[in-house]
């Protein structure tokens, strides 16, 4: 795709799941890939043009892995915020307030600072884009599932708010919410939740995570000018708006 090949590219979350798929579909498109992940195992048994153990949540964290990565493979041209946990599934009033904020932390805050230590070397460059991973979660709200819905509805605000800021320039901000997609995220879910949520989706299945990879893919590159902080559906009709 024009625009990816040849850049630096970023995906948070890379080492398994949809993390994994959209960082091997943008390096299919011509990209030099870093995987940012706090999972060094799982970090250890991939390759990519570049690895980097980092807690998304850490600020300095990962303003170091950022030096890091544009030192191993050049100025960071595109990122995509998908590192993310669902957390316990709760009522709202039962939920524990440490495993509350966690969510928030990991799947709001991190996106704040990835965001944030990029823009300035972009807005310098002249260039950029970043995709954000939010979900249809963020858009209707999952019962049972209150910190998760609240942080990618964030995800979804951080999304326009940044754009707007930057729409003066030629980076692009756009984030896609994705209803469930089968990958190891699943595991932290009861098969209560699980079956809730295939039921909300009227294509009858899950997402793959080849095809949120392929809209990731396309937001990152040059056909996408004219569309910054919007909000790409990937739901299989269950939201439609």
């Amino acid at each position: 795709m024009k625009g990816i090949a040849g850049e630096a590219a970023v995906v948070t979350g890379g080492a398994r799941g949809l993390g994994l798929a959209i960082a091997r579909r943008l390096e299919e498109a011509g990209a030099r890939v870093a995987l940012w992940d706090a999972d060094e195992g799982a970090l250890s048994r991939v390759s990519a043009s570049h690895r980097e153990t980092v807690d998304v949540t850490d600020a300095g964290a990962v303003e170091a892995a950022l030096a890091r990565t544009e030192s191993a493979i050049g100025p960071v041209g595109i990122l995509v915020a998908n590192a993310g946990i669902t957390g316990p599934n709760h009522r709202l009033e039962d939920y524990p307030v440490e495993a509350w904020r966690r969510v928030v932390e990991v799947d709001l805050v991190g996106v704040f600072l990835c965001c944030r230590a990029v823009v300035p070397g972009m807005r310098q460059r002249g260039r950029g884009r970043i995709v954000n991973i939010a979900s249809v979660a963020g858009k209707e709200g999952n019962p049972m599932a209150s910190a998760y819905s609240a942080a990618k509805a964030g995800v979804i605000a951080l999304t326009k708010s940044l754009a707007k800021e930057l729409a003066e320039t030629a980076i692009r901000v756009n984030c896609i919410t994705p209803a469930a997609v089968e990958t190891d995220i699943f595991y932290q879910m009861t098969a209560e939740q699980v079956a809730w949520m295939k039921s909300k989706i009227p294509l009858g299945r899950f997402g793959l995570a080849e095809e949120v990879a392929e809209m990731a893919a396309f937001l990152a590159s040059d056909g996408v000018s004219f569309s910054t902080g919007a909000v790409f559906d990937c739901s299989g009709g269950r939201a439609t708006y």
